[in-house]
């Protein structure tokens, strides 16, 4: 899995991020920031991962991007672009349409992401009625069947009757890709997508998203606190802490990382051939947190 390594120079911009903040107000009335002077830039057909620890302002980041944050959230930003356009001054409906056609974002628990009460294909009609809502019945079931297939559901129409409850995480996530990704959206962010799948599951759903993402050109943004992983399956990777952005470079060179957070993180992650007797215990220093963004690599 993976592609080769994206830059600034040799792609076009597809999403730009500068000086985002957001912040919620205290009970004292003080406004505290959980993302605090971010930018990062997405490259059509890149994929970009961001890590940390949690907390550290990565869904915000995502969901902020999406127009997804909280009504308590109070967010700003010198640009939020994608694909040239302004979201910051883009009309609602019109934010929300962009959105649902070529914007998308898979969560990191089928579970709490699928209407319980609405079977798959219900839930999936809905997504795909916002991308071509003259699609009449019939073509509609069709779409839903062989978006299903898509992503290597051996019984698509079991599956597109069932509730969520009746589905396997495995299979859930794989419901999610397909309402996400056959429609052909340009950005896609996966929140932590196999956060709550055993290792073989979990292969097979990046596997299937690794598929879907080539086929239509998708830039991802890939939300994760697994190291090993993101360093597999992405371009280039971008480290917060705190609310900001603390080192960025590219996937296969993240093991030469020099930003002492970086490096403590890498060190959680123990070999399996002779691990250490003990983890490391990582040190944080106050000075990280005044830390300028590490270079684009």
């Amino acid at each position: 899995m993976g592609t080769n390594i994206a830059t600034n120079e040799s792609q076009s911009a597809l999403c730009e991020i500068d000086d985002l903040r957001v912040a919620f107000r205290a009970h004292d009335g003080s406004m505290n920031e959980a993302v605090r002077g971010l930018s990062l830039t997405l490259n059509k057909g890149e994929r970009l991962g961001i890590v940390g620890e949690s907390g550290s302002g990565k869904s915000l980041t995502g969901r902020a991007l999406l127009g997804l944050l909280p009504p308590a959230a109070h967010c700003t930003a010198q640009a939020l672009r994608f694909d040239g356009q302004d979201l910051l001054s883009m009309r609602a409906d019109k934010r929300r349409r962009l959105c649902g056609q070529q914007m998308g974002m898979i969560l990191q628990d089928p579970k709490y992401s699928l209407n319980p009460v609405m079977t798959v294909a219900q839930q999936m009609r809905e997504a795909f009625a916002l991308h071509d809502p003259k699609l009449g019945r019939r073509a509609m079931r069709q779409k839903i069947v062989a978006a299903l297939e898509a992503v290597h559901i051996r019984n698509p129409e079991r599956v597109a009757d069932s509730y969520p409850h009746e589905l396997s995480g495995g299979m859930g996530q794989r419901v999610m890709i397909a309402m996400m990704v056959s429609t052909g959206p340009r950005l896609l962010i996966a929140d932590e997508p196999t956060s709550a799948l055993d290792v073989l599951v979990s292969m097979q759903v990046l596997a299937v998203l690794d598929e879907m993402i080539a086929k239509h050109d998708t830039g991802l943004i890939f939300i994760s606190h697994d190291l090993p992983l993101v360093m597999s399956f992405c371009d280039r990777i971008v480290v917060m802490y705190a609310g900001r952005v603390v080192e960025t470079c590219a996937a296969r060179d993240l093991v030469h990382a020099q930003h002492p957070y970086t490096r403590g993180l890498l060190a959680a992650n123990p070999p399996l051939v002779n691990p250490p007797a003990e983890l490391p215990v990582l040190s944080r220093d106050p000075g990280w947190l005044n830390d300028v963004q590490g270079a684009s690599a």
